[in-house]
């Protein structure tokens, strides 16, 4: 069988020496080639955040078991290109990692680190000791009851082993523990202060340091710009510090608003925690475009499943005037960030895209929200440029 190929050159169009539907295939061809050619040359000339803050401070962003497993392959393009820092979202965490008394399933933690690894990259271990996501038989006995307090330092020390061993000098630092403190900055009423009493803080930091001394630990919490919640990580971090516990640094969980809290609530516990000679890092920043609804850390079931319009405003698009307000509130943020650059070691944001933005779904299910820099397609929206424009001011 005779094989023909068609090769045109730009002098056969001008001459019209070929029909017409083949010109209308080659026309179809060169203008998807100029596409394709202008998104890649968009792409390299998109500026890195990782090279843009070098000289300030990591660039982190928190990915999920998806972009890890090679599923969403755009996405980790973007992710090595644009950050130096990586935290998990949930491989680490007591349930997914041990879900059953001596049963590990580290395939999904294994692949995270060495995707860290692989890209130089600065990694996060999230976390060890924390009040959710963490197994009922850890608090249990055979018969239901609950265990001892001997049983339960055992089980945590036990865990911390494992885990932080497997990962000796892989990973960088660990989140130890987690949203330990009420917004009155008193200690939060969980069973692992039920059980073992409020030395469990301690231990959890004496465990980690031992299974890796050369790690950093980190105590890591949500608003911690409300004075007594700050009031009480200070308290915390001394109490450490006097006994020769370590305590490296704090990560100020970064789940914010447009208009709340303001940048001098945020200074004034950036200011704060560095005094205590420990590192300061923004460890979960995303900032919700959406309405705050009443209860929204623990709303009820009518607010939480609600089909409120008034509570879901841009199901079908954000507006030019509100991606404009996360503009400014990112770079506002981010002037603030740069100011304390000696205090920040670290800024992660808490997903990728707004695609995958845990925030689309809370406190309400099925909301669309856009708390991130990077679109649903992982384009940079306003908000990107403008963290770009804040370096070096």
């Amino acid at each position: 069988m005779e094989t023909k190929y068609l090769i045109f050159y730009p002098s056969d169009v001008m001459k019209h020496s070929f029909p017409k539907h083949s010109l209308t295939i080659w026309l179809s061809i060169t203008g998807l080639c100029l596409v394709l050619f202008f998104v890649f040359t968009a792409e390299q000339q998109l500026p890195s955040l990782k090279k843009v803050f070098i000289k300030d401070f990591y660039v982190g962003v928190a990915v999920n078991q998806g972009q890890m497993a090679g599923y969403l392959p755009s996405d980790v393009a973007l992710v090595k290109k644009q950050f130096d820092s990586v935290s998990p979202e949930n491989v680490l965490k007591w349930s997914r990692v041990q879900p059953k008394p001596h049963t590990f399933n580290f395939g999904p933690a294994d692949k995270y680190v060495k995707f860290g690894m692989k890209n130089d990259m600065f990694i996060i271990g999230h976390n060890l000791v924390w009040h959710k996501q963490v197994p009922d038989w850890v608090f249990k006995n055979d018969d239901g009851k609950p265990v001892s307090r001997e049983v339960l330092l055992k089980r945590m020390k036990y865990h911390i082993d494992k885990v932080v061993g497997r990962y000796k000098g892989k990973i960088n630092g660990w989140d130890v523990v987690n949203e330990a403190l009420t917004e009155q900055g008193k200690l939060r009423d969980t069973k692992w202060l039920k059980i073992i009493g409020s030395d469990y803080i301690e231990k959890a930091f004496e465990y980690a340091h031992k299974a890796d001394p050369d790690a950093q630990l980190y105590y890591n919490d949500f608003n911690l710009w409300k004075p007594a919640k700050r009031e009480g990580v200070i308290r915390l971090v001394k109490e450490l510090q006097k006994k020769g516990i370590r305590i490296d640094g704090i990560g100020m969980q970064g789940h914010w608003y447009l208009h709340k809290p303001s940048d001098d609530q945020i200074e004034a516990s950036i200011q704060a925690f560095s005094k205590l000679g420990v590192k300061v890092m923004i460890s979960e920043l995303d900032i919700s475009v959406l309405p705050i609804p009443k209860d929204h850390d623990n709303p009820p079931p009518s607010i939480r499943h609600s089909r409120d319009p008034a509570l879901n405003p841009y199901a079908n698009g954000l507006p030019d005037s509100v991606k404009n307000a996360l503009a400014t509130r990112y770079a506002s943020l981010f002037r603030l960030f740069e100011k304390h650059k000696d205090a920040i070691t670290r800024v992660t944001f808490w997903g990728l895209n707004d695609k995958e933005t845990w925030r689309n779904n809370w406190p309400v299910i099925g909301r669309k929200d856009y708390p991130l820099l990077f679109n649903r397609y992982n384009q940079p929206k306003e908000a990107f440029y403008s963290v770009v424009e804040t370096s070096g001011k």
